[in-house]
């Protein structure tokens, strides 16, 4: 792709994500990438860390805010921020934001995080308790969808 194509058609940020991994060949510096990208991760205020934006079933604390918003089309979009204990876990929450959030319930329901989480070949790399929080924030995310969608009808 050429720079005016690529300018032209911006990668999402799932998109750069896949990209920047498919560039790193050694499993430590793809764990060094996902730590970089929970650096990065929108601020999540101290009133947002607490029992409701907590996400069960994560061995290390994990927090999600999710947002109602709507788009420049007028559709309305779930918009997330995140953060955890564990800077590993924060750029899993990285991920998953760059996959879900910004988005329209239809969309997000769309979504097969367990595919896009198998490409980036982080179904094997993660240890079983790693894995069981990622479903853990998967289903939180899945949930918000299916109740907005729900309560747009």
């Amino acid at each position: 792709m050429d720079d005016t194509t690529r300018f032209a058609h911006p990668l999402s940020a799932i998109d750069a994500i896949r990209d920047d991994f498919a560039s790193l060949d050694d499993w430590e510096d793809r764990y060094r990438y996902v730590i970089e990208l929970g650096h990065a991760l929108e601020p999540l205020s101290e009133a947002a860390h607490n029992a409701i934006t907590k996400v069960r079933g994560c061995v290390s604390q994990v927090w999600l805010e999710c947002e109602p918003k709507t788009n420049v089309e007028g559709e309305r979009i779930l918009h997330y921020r995140g953060d955890s204990d564990s800077h590993l876990v924060r750029g899993l929450i990285a991920i998953a934001i760059a996959l879900f959030s910004d988005r329209t319930p239809q969309q997000i329901l769309a979504v097969d995080p367990v595919a896009t989480f198998r490409a980036l070949g982080l179904e094997q790399h993660l240890t079983p308790q790693r894995s069981n929080g990622v479903r853990a924030m998967v289903e939180r995310i899945r949930t918000d969808a299916a109740g907005l969608k729900l309560s747009a009808l």
